[in-house]
């Protein structure tokens, strides 16, 4: 079995594949003090609970975009899986050829779910993964991975606003029934929610228009199922996108 780990700044997400077939995922919160035997602990629990053993576990394979947490994450799959962790990075073989100023400034969370979109879904492709940021990523007809934009997340962009405002408190981000607000929360919630909606399609619409207007979008993250039925250019929702690119790109590096 494959050990994929994706860290990001909000969640760790984790999957256990047998071949093909993800067997078992989970979204852990991202803390960047976690030592490396917290999150052993933590993880072969979550695996035992699917009688899943460390044994079970052939190789680990890792997309880091939390530099404090290398440490821990190496700790995790040499202390209890007995594994060196395949670290997504420069070196490493994906299949795809990266056209920007310098690849090393690309998240290795951005290649991992390119390497994914372009095996499941085709090319020319639109990426939006709904993180802490939100990011946006073009891939060509050719399959080249070509840039992309980087916003601010819904839940940074409600947080700051809330921060910088005394008389406005905290909101669910969930869409209001209309967007006239008729109240301090449901005018927040339109103009967070839809506000948001707005940016997503207007950088969806200009990245469509640069790859010929026939692009798949595609979306995911931690709140991509959330957000996607307001956003119409959105066509797939694929929350486990990142771990099925890890995969892929594991098994070319094998």
């Amino acid at each position: 079995m494959l050990l994929a780990v994706d860290v990001g700044n909000t969640n760790i997400v984790m999957g256990v594949f047998d071949g093909e077939r993800l067997v078992a995922d989970y979204r852990l919160h991202t803390d960047d003090r976690s030592t490396g035997d917290e999150l052993g602990v933590m993880v072969t629990d979550l695996l035992a609970r699917r009688d899943i053993t460390p044994g079970d576990v052939h190789a680990v394979m890792v997309s880091n975009v939390v530099p404090t947490l290398q440490r821990a994450v190496d700790r995790l799959s040499r202390g209890y899986f007995e594994r060196e962790p395949l670290m997504l990075g420069p070196g490493l073989r994906t299949g795809i050829r990266i056209r920007v100023d310098d690849p090393r400034e690309v998240g290795a969370d951005r290649i991992a779910n390119a390497v994914a979109a372009r095996h499941l879904y085709g090319v020319p492709a639109i990426l939006v993964d709904f993180g802490t940021a939100t990011t946006f990523d073009a891939i060509g007809h050719d399959g080249d991975y070509l840039g992309g934009a980087i916003a601010p997340g819904i839940q940074i962009s409600h947080d700051a606003l809330v921060s910088h405002a005394a008389l406005l408190s905290r909101v669910e981000l969930v869409a209001p029934p209309s967007p006239i607000g008729r109240n301090t929360t449901t005018s927040m919630q339109a103009g967070i929610v839809f506000g948001y909606v707005g940016l997503v399609e207007g950088l969806v619409a200009r990245l469509q228009a640069e790859l010929g207007g026939r692009a798949n979008v595609i979306a995911t993250g931690g709140i991509a199922a959330q957000l996607a039925p307001l956003i119409h250019s959105i066509a797939v929702v694929d929350e486990r996108l990142t771990l099925t690119g890890l995969r892929l790109i594991y098994e070319q590096n094998a």
